[in-house]
């Protein structure tokens, strides 16, 4: 048994003695997924979680991903929930050799819990700590076909305040104003409203600038602080 056999082997385990057939079937029917669940809440992941850092610490970058990837690779959604836990636990490993693991999260996760997390908690930290290195990636994502990319690509600053790539926040929101998909519209909103909090002035003018092709979903969240 490897390290990483060990840690599936604790994770499963974890989440089978707090599993809630009751949770799972409202979880699930939350989620409008049909992928299977334990039950398990996220007070019960941290608990797990609490029980991974324990017992296992990723030797090297290699094992890391090893680790994700076995985890993300387990049916049902609180394991992949693990595995980006895992991924964001051990910050060290968080690096631009990273970013096919993170893009595997995205693409293959294609919904809103899974994406929002790697966006914000993975890409986030590249961008601001290695722009040149990451930006081209999440540049060619903007113009992606995968729609979960692009809603990526927008989002993957909240949180960054100070840090943020003003210039690329606007661009990338002006290129995809005209979709009609609802992710990229309350991504759009939420990206320039989470700005407003750092800098309101120039938010309100970019919503006023381009009231004529922001979606009026977009409008409406952007401008909450503004």
């Amino acid at each position: 048994m490897t390290p990483v056999d060990d840690l599936v082997t604790l994770v499963q385990r974890e989440l089978s003695e707090r599993a809630d057939a009751d949770k799972a079937i409202s979880m699930q029917r939350y989620m409008k997924t049909d992928m299977p669940f334990y039950g398990v809440q996220k007070p019960g992941r941290k608990k797990v979680m609490r029980a991974v850092r324990t017992s296992f610490a990723p030797k090297d970058r290699e094992e890391y991903i090893a680790a994700c990837t076995a985890l993300w690779a387990l049916p049902r959604r609180e394991e992949k929930y693990l595995a980006q836990a895992v991924a964001t636990t051990y910050r060290t490993y968080v690096v631009p050799g990273s970013i096919s693991l993170f893009r595997r999260f995205i693409v293959e996760g294609a919904w809103w819990d899974f994406v929002d997390e790697t966006a914000t908690h993975m890409i986030r930290p590249l961008v601001v700590d290695h722009p040149h290195e990451v930006w081209p990636f999440v540049d060619r994502w903007i113009d992606d076909p995968d729609m979960w990319l692009r809603r990526t690509a927008i989002i993957c600053q909240v949180g960054a305040k100070e840090s943020t790539d003003a210039d690329r926040l606007f661009d990338f929101c002006r290129r995809r104003a005209h979709e009609s998909e609802f992710f990229i519209r309350k991504a759009i909103g939420w990206a320039l409203r989470e700005y407003s909090k750092t800098d309101a002035d120039t938010v309100r003018s970019f919503t006023t600038d381009h009231r004529d092709v922001l979606s009026g979903l977009s409008y409406r969240e952007a401008t909450k602080y503004v």
